[in-house]
């Protein structure tokens, strides 16, 4: 069965060889069915054409150079048409493509076939349609696509597939302008133009062909011969004189300089010729080759032929190299064809590419025009894509139930990017990195914390600075002060103390500015505390010394011997030392440490507290000490103004409690840098107002009032005094 489909569909140069009783054709000049590359089968089969694989794979090369992923098909219902589809299709999706339609074409269409196929091409968002059928089958489906003015599509065609004006009518033609078609490789043959040139009916009256070729291209007839052809109106034509002149004919429609089937046939000779003289060398210069595989001039051997024609190997005039694989078949060289039809219906055949197999890969097509006249519908390079690419920063999410050239594009999560086009998938960013805003380029994110440098941190530690001064100063004019009886009667000593803990929490304020580090992190929370503590004894001491110091006035009073400089040291001391235990054990178990967390494009360096129990029970413990300090001068806000500061220091935990109270929600609610500023900003206010509320009304008299700080003043004498006299 293989042996007679050979035999009967090979076009080729023929040499008898008797293999298993049968004569084999060996060399084609136009078969390209991929059965003949089986050695075991057709051992003496060569040819000049390549293969059907082959030119599937330059078709889809030149999709994948244009980027057309979304692929129309139609074929034609034979076996050359349905076979050449399939390999394309299936080397299609494997170079990542998809069909979006595969139809079949016959010659001869039924009426309602046809407008289902033009309705299915119409419809379609695939604008490149391949062709793996004779032109002849599409002539039907191209009427009526442009009588429906249908555009916007590119039509690319299998070898098989040649336009020529005669098929269509004026309008259709028009209309497939810029199509596209592969064909096999041409060159030119030296001296073949010229002998087409010569051609004549005199000069070889023998060869029946002669005459009708005339006849056809000239549109004459030959009188009085039984040679002629014309039949019917045509006999009605001028008649041929003979004076006609090959040269004068269209060369758009008569392209002499070369034949591609020719050149094929041109290359098959010339393969045979160089078997041929290597062959009659052979005997006379290697004396090692085998007798078997050298000619005798008596009695040539078509296997001697053979041999030698399988290791041909030459350059033709025109610079192409020839030779056979191991298969019989040749290297695989194709041109890409494009129509130019012009307004007046004329065209030109132009060969905008070539296809060489051998060349590297991705490099196998090379271009010999940048200026490609697509149908008149486009402007710039046609697109046929499913979706549009997606662009950097963006990553394909497949359709449910569509071909994986059908999808959206969606953007990549956060810390994600994709910086090239159509990424399946987007790429994570190092943790110290963050994409930037169309995410494609992962960039350091910034390191935030409360520096010196920015406006917050600069104006913390400013208030910082200055309410420092304010409470040096202070305690500097207590000092200066110290023996009069504004001083004396609010128990100076307890006042030193706590305008030095004042002091030292504006100071310790310092400690949460800046980048942290492990001692400033461990430390700065545990001072804060010890400070606060101390600050809030002291005025736990001076409100109690005060209760104490007006009920001991009274006659028969226990408390006189709690009156004393001792008592409210002790008590400032003991008040300490709990504080002082919790912030050890803190220490001891789990201290806070520096650490960082990731937020959007920053890297947040903070302080982290370890245990957040110990944490809370500091400050539970210092809203301990408010509280008592707070009841305790609310109660003695009504003993005689004379010796009661009692109110004063009850103004001042109100704020101070006030400030902490809307501290922990505030602090809870923000993070990095402003958690820092929202601690500091509580500490500088909550000290402020226990400066402010206890130490400003003295301040007053000292500076603004001297004569109301005596003793005469103090105990209500100087008013007796004036009422005497």
């Amino acid at each position: 069965m293989a042996k007679a489909l050979a035999r009967h569909s090979l076009s080729s140069i023929n040499l008898p060889i008797d293999i298993d009783g049968s004569s084999c054709k060996m060399v084609s000049y136009g078969s390209t069915t991929t059965i003949f590359s089986n050695k075991y089968l057709y051992p003496a089969f060569l040819r000049t054409v390549p293969t059907d694989p082959t030119g599937v794979y330059a078709i889809v090369s030149l999709l994948r150079r244009f980027s057309w992923t979304w692929i129309g098909v139609l074929c034609s219902d034979d076996d050359a048409g349905i076979l050449g589809s399939e390999l394309l299709m299936e080397e299609v999706k494997r170079s990542g493509g998809c069909i979006a339609f595969s139809e079949r074409v016959s010659m001869q269409h039924s009426g309602e076939r046809a407008r289902r196929l033009v309705d299915l091409i119409e419809r379609s968002t695939a604008n490149v349609i391949v062709v793996y059928s004779h032109v002849g089958f599409m002539v039907p489906i191209f009427e009526m696509l442009a009588q429906r003015k249908v555009t916007g599509k590119v039509w690319l065609g299998s070898p098989a597939f040649i336009i020529t004006p005669d098929l269509f009518t004026k309008p259709t033609w028009e209309s497939l302008n810029g199509t596209m078609a592969i064909a096999f490789h041409d060159a030119a043959i030296p001296g073949f133009k010229e002998f087409v040139h010569s051609i004549h009916p005199s000069t070889s009256p023998g060869d029946i062909f002669i005459k009708p070729f005339w006849e056809k291209v000239f549109r004459c007839t030959w009188h009085n011969t039984n040679d002629s052809q014309a039949q019917g109106d045509e006999r009605e034509a001028k008649s041929c004189t003979g004076t006609e002149e090959v040269s004068s004919l269209d060369p758009a429609l008569f392209h002499l300089d070369s034949l591609r089937y020719a050149y094929n046939v041109y290359l098959a000779v010339y393969a045979f010729a160089h078997a041929l003289h290597d062959l009659m060398g052979c005997q006379s210069q290697d004396k090692k080759v085998p007798q078997t595989s050298c000619l005798s001039i008596k009695k040539p051997q078509p296997r001697q032929v053979l041999h030698h024609l399988r290791k041909v190997h030459f350059v033709t005039s025109s610079g192409e190299e020839v030779f056979f694989d191991e298969n019989g078949d040749p290297p695989a060289v194709y041109d890409f064809l494009n129509w130019r039809i012009f307004p007046d219906g004329s065209y030109r055949l132009v060969t905008i590419a070539k296809f060489d197999e051998r060349a590297p890969p991705g490099q196998e097509i090379t271009f010999n025009t940048e200026v490609f006249p697509w149908n008149a519908s486009f402007s710039e390079l046609p697109k046929s894509v499913c979706s549009v690419s997606c662009t950097p920063g963006f990553r394909k999410a497949p359709l449910q139930g569509q071909p994986g050239c059908c999808y959206d594009c969606v953007p990549c999560d956060n810390g994600e990017i994709s910086n090239e086009t159509d990424a399946t998938a987007c790429t994570k960013c190092r943790e110290q990195d963050w994409p930037n805003e169309r995410r494609d380029e992962c960039k350091p994110r910034i390191v935030e914390f409360l520096s010196y440098e920015e406006p917050l941190g600069l104006a913390l530690s400013s208030l910082s600075t200055i309410l420092s001064l304010v409470t040096i100063s202070i305690l500097c004019i207590f000092v200066r002060h110290r023996d009069t009886p504004i001083v004396k009667a609010n128990n100076r000593e307890l006042s030193y103390l706590l305008l030095g803990s004042l002091l030292f929490c504006f100071l310790c304020s310092f400690m949460f500015i800046g980048r942290p580090k492990k001692w400033t992190c461990m430390f700065r929370q545990m001072a804060f505390g010890l400070i606060f503590s101390l600050s809030i004894s002291c005025v736990l001491g001076k409100t109690i010394m005060v209760t104490v110091a007006f009920r001991a006035t009274k006659p028969n009073s226990q408390l006189k011997k709690w009156v004393g400089s001792r008592t409210p040291t002790y008590l400032v001391l003991c008040c300490l030392m709990v504080q002082l235990v919790i912030c050890t054990a803190w220490l001891a178990t789990d201290p806070p440490f520096p650490g960082y967390s990731t937020a959007g494009m920053k890297i947040i360096i903070q302080c982290y507290e370890g245990s957040v129990i110990m944490f809370y029970c500091m400050l539970g413990y210092l809203g301990f000490l408010a509280g008592a300090s707070f009841i305790v001068a609310f109660l003695s806000r009504k003993l005689p103004d004379s010796f009661n500061e009692a109110k004063f220091i009850t103004f001042s935990l109100l704020v101070f409690l006030s400030v902490w109270l809307s501290f922990i929600p505030a602090y809870l609610s923000t993070q990095g840098k402003y958690m820092v500023a929202v601690e500091t900003f509580a500490i500088l206010a909550s000290s402020s107002g226990l400066l402010s509320c206890i130490f400003f009304p003295k301040m007053f008299i000292i500076l603004l009032r001297p004569d109301m700080n005596s003793k005469g003043y103090l105990f209500g004498k100087m008013h007796k005094k004036d009422k005497l006299k």
